[in-house]
């Protein structure tokens, strides 16, 4: 190939790229291959979409997945269970994902009993 040939290839394929990457892209993987231009979030080995999923504990689950802490349930995507023996009979409290644990109660944390 001349180099003319390539400058051309290289043009072609970089309009096919704008075409594909362009407001007419799917935004949702479809079926179990993700598209060109979606953003890729990692998750261990997988990759999932993050408006629809979260990654906890090395596995993919969805936005609205619960689990219990003490006697109140948390978002595992947007809270976190943390262990508290500041009180008796109190002995955990959800804080939003990202806070320490060993940081003080705010008006957003929940204390929770324990379950005996």
């Amino acid at each position: 190939m001349t180099p003319r040939c390539y400058t051309l290839a290289v043009l072609a394929a970089l309009c096919i790229l704008t075409l594909l990457c362009s407001h007419g892209a799917p935004v949702s993987p479809t079926g179990a291959h993700l598209m060109l231009c979606q953003s890729h979030t990692r998750c261990g080995n997988k990759f999932y979409d993050p408006q629809q999923h979260c990654c906890y504990n090395d596995a993919v689950v969805s936005l609205g997945r619960t689990q219990k802490c003490g006697n109140c349930t948390f978002r595992v995507c947007f809270e976190q269970c943390c262990p508290w023996s500041d009180r008796p009979q109190e002995t955990f409290v959800v804080k939003v994902k990202g806070q320490k644990c060993s940081l003080a109660l705010s008006s957003d944390d929940r204390v929770c009993s324990s379950v005996s």
